[in-house]
C-alpha cells in the first residue's frame, strides 16, 4: 500500500498499485482523473497562447506540482501526521460521495493549516473500512494523535463541514 499526500492542498490519495498523481491549482475548471478505480480531483487553469496572428490560439493546461509523501500503512500515515486527519470513506458508485469531491477540495484548501484530508475507497480497502465499522457512505472520521476523535456521516456543504471540524478540534483540544 502507498499513500501520496499533497502538501499544497493536503488532499491525500491512497493507492496500493503505484504512486499517484495529484495536481492542484486555483482555477475555475475541475476534472476528475481516475487511476486504478480511484478518482482524484484535479484542478486546471487554461491558458491561451497565440502562435501567430493568423493561427487559432492553443489552450494548454497550467499544472502546479504538489509535494507527495508515501506511507506503507494507514496506521503509519496517522502516526506521522503533524495535524489532525479527516478521513473520507467513500465509494466510486456513491452519489453523495461524488458530491463531496469539490467540497473536500475546498475544505482542504481553506483548512490547510488545521487539518489533512485523506480519501479511502471502501471497495479497494475494505479492511480499513471494517476496522472503523464504516456502515454508511460517505463516512468521515477525524483522527488526532492516531486515534479516532469524531465521526459523522452524510453529505454536507463546505461551510457545514468546516464548522463541524473546527468545533470538534476546539472542544476536544
Amino acid at each position: 500500500m502507498a499513500f501520496s499526500i499533497s502538501a499544497s492542498s493536503t488532499l491525500v490519495s491512497f493507492n496500493s498499485q503505484r504512486s499517484t498523481l495529484l495536481v492542484a491549482t486555483s482555477s475555475s475548471s475541475t476534472k476528475l482523473y481516475s487511476f486504478s478505480s480511484i478518482q482524484f480531483p484535479v484542478h486546471t487553469q487554461l491558458l491561451q497562447i497565440p502562435i501567430s496572428s493568423s493561427s487559432r490560439p492553443r489552450i494548454l493546461p497550467l499544472v502546479v506540482e504538489a509535494k507527495k509523501q508515501s506511507f506503507s500503512t494507514f496506521d503509519e500515515l496517522l502516526d506521522n501526521a503533524d495535524k489532525p486527519v479527516l478521513v473520507d470513506f467513500y465509494a466510486t458508485w456513491c452519489g453523495p460521495c461524488q458530491f463531496m469531491v469539490p467540497i473536500l477540495n475546498e475544505v482542504s484548501t481553506r483548512l490547510n493549516d488545521k487539518i489533512q484530508v485523506v480519501k479511502i475507497d471502501t471497495e479497494k480497502y475494505p479492511s480499513i473500512a471494517n476496522k472503523y465499522d464504516v456502515q454508511a457512505l460517505p463516512t468521515f472520521i477525524i483522527f488526532k494523535d492516531g486515534e479516532p476523535y469524531d465521526r459523522f456521516e452524510g453529505a454536507m456543504t463546505a461551510d457545514q463541514l468546516i464548522e463541524r471540524i473546527e468545533t470538534t478540534l476546539k472542544v476536544k483540544q
